[in-house]
């Protein structure tokens, strides 16, 4: 029997808009947009260039530092077009779609009978690397250094996030072929966290793994709060971290032989007609998903991920890596409240009771609802924020790019998205993950 830890900290976030547990179908599109802003810490270089025919899990392109770390296509097609901004860096890889995709064949592969080192030269090649992210510093994992341990979190706590049971149904060979790869990849353990809830089979009966409950309102899904309270990182070592999601595409590759990045995607919110799980690729145009399915005659939010740390697209958007949910909000920038600070309006919700809220859920949107200021030191961080560490003291070493004391704080065991939730609470209305994220960037390159 596994074990449990329970979360008391944290904040379940009553959004309208939840997933209904039904498969509605697949979206395709016939442009395809790769956006290599969407792997944290590489900096890429082409692999193709505007005209080239390519296939799926042919790469597009690779890390400057790692030339052996590719990135696959999505599809087959022609590349369409090449996209810059500033100083030339890459917006986006635009692929003009095939009806019909033509996979380049790596192989079907027997986990069991490879070493580790043919288990990773297998997962470089094929493109898919991206999948594995790195503590400290939160970005794609540098192939060359050995983990300490590698963390796997089976389940969502995100406002309106996917159900994973509901995602990975029949994808049990797939997910033990992960785990079996992963754990070729440490000397350390496979840790997987679960949800007292998760009915998976996968998930529950996988082997080579640790199995532990976490139990508790968001940020219990995310996985540094697992790392936090499994075994936390110390200066010098390396974890890296994957969602059962990326295991189960890891598997594919070593059953199948082929590179499928599909996703199954829980289109949510509080704006959304039809709600449910389309399957597609990342980097599909989901104008399609939108057309008569949102609220029309107001301004919307359209996000790619969940609206605490998704990226903001617009209704041409496309589903960018690693996310495997598309939320749609009010945008609320078309609505005037006269003393809106003191409402007392059952329509309002308040996580700090500055007011009384009603348990049902509410149709918020994407409004600041006032300006930046000071730090307010009023522990409303810690309320929400589960992990050993002193949230308000990091952001504050951040703020002031005392690396010392942002060491010895803990920003070796934080990313961002732990901090979404404190950036939800804050009465400073500061960009908290942004602050993070620029914290994380510094280290790296003082560090390395």
């Amino acid at each position: 029997m596994a074990n449990r830890i329970t979360i008391k900290k944290g904040l379940r976030i009553p959004l309208l808009g939840e997933c209904e547990e039904t498969l509605r179908g697949t979206v395709t599109s016939e442009l395809v947009r790769i956006c290599p802003d969407d792997f944290q810490g590489i900096t890429p270089r082409l692999a193709v260039r505007a005209g080239d025919t390519v296939k799926a899990g042919a790469p597009l392109f690779y890390e400057k530092n790692h030339p052996g770390m590719l990135f696959a296509s999505p599809v087959s097609g022609v590349v369409t077009a090449i996209e810059r901004g500033e100083k030339r860096r890459i917006l986006y890889i635009e692929i003009k779609a095939d009806q019909t995709t033509d996979y380049v064949d790596y192989g079907r592969k027997n986990v069991a009978a490879l070493s580790g080192e043919e288990v990773k030269q297998s997962i470089l090649d094929a493109g898919i690397w991206f999948l594995i992210g790195q503590r400290p510093y939160d970005v794609v994992a540098a192939p060359g250094k050995a983990p300490r341990d590698i963390f796997v979190t089976g389940f969502d706590t995100a406002p309106l996030a996917p159900d994973y049971d509901f995602v990975l149904q029949g994808q049990e060979a797939d997910l033990q072929a992960g785990f079996d790869a992963l754990a070729k990849l440490t000397a350390g353990k496979v840790y997987l966290s679960v949800s007292p809830k998760t009915t998976c089979k996968g998930l529950r009966e996988a082997k080579n793994v640790v199995l532990t409950e976490f139990d508790g309102p968001h940020p219990a899904g995310n996985v540094g709060v697992q790392i936090n309270h499994l075994r936390p990182v110390n200066r010098g070592e390396t974890v890296w971290t994957l969602t059962a999601l990326d295991v189960a595409i890891i598997g594919r590759l070593f059953n199948k032989g082929i590179v499928d990045l599909t996703r199954t995607v829980a289109l949510t919110g509080s704006e959304v007609k039809q709600t449910g799980y389309w399957k597609m690729v990342i980097g599909t145009e989901l104008k399609s998903l939108f057309l008569n399915n949102v609220t029309e005659g107001i301004p919307l939010r359209y996000i790619s991920g969940n609206p605490l740390t998704g990226r903001r697209i617009d209704a041409e958007g496309v589903l960018r890596a690693g996310h495997s949910q598309v939320t749609v909000i009010p945008e609320g920038n078309d609505v005037h409240e006269a003393f809106g600070w003191a409402s007392l309006s059952s329509r309002r919700y308040s996580a700090g009771c500055t007011y009384p809220t009603l348990k049902k859920a509410y149709r918020m949107d994407a409004r600041l609802l006032g300006g930046p200021r000071a730090i307010i030191v009023s522990n409303e961080y810690d309320k929400v924020f589960p992990m050993d560490i002193y949230p308000e003291q990091l952001i504050k070493a951040i703020i002031a790019f005392n690396i010392d004391k942002m060491e010895a704080l803990g920003i070796y065991e934080v990313a961002p998205e732990d901090f979404a939730l404190c950036e939800f609470v804050d009465t400073s209305k500061l960009a908290l993950q942004h602050i993070v994220r620029l914290g994380l960037d510094l280290l790296r390159k003082e560090m390395e």
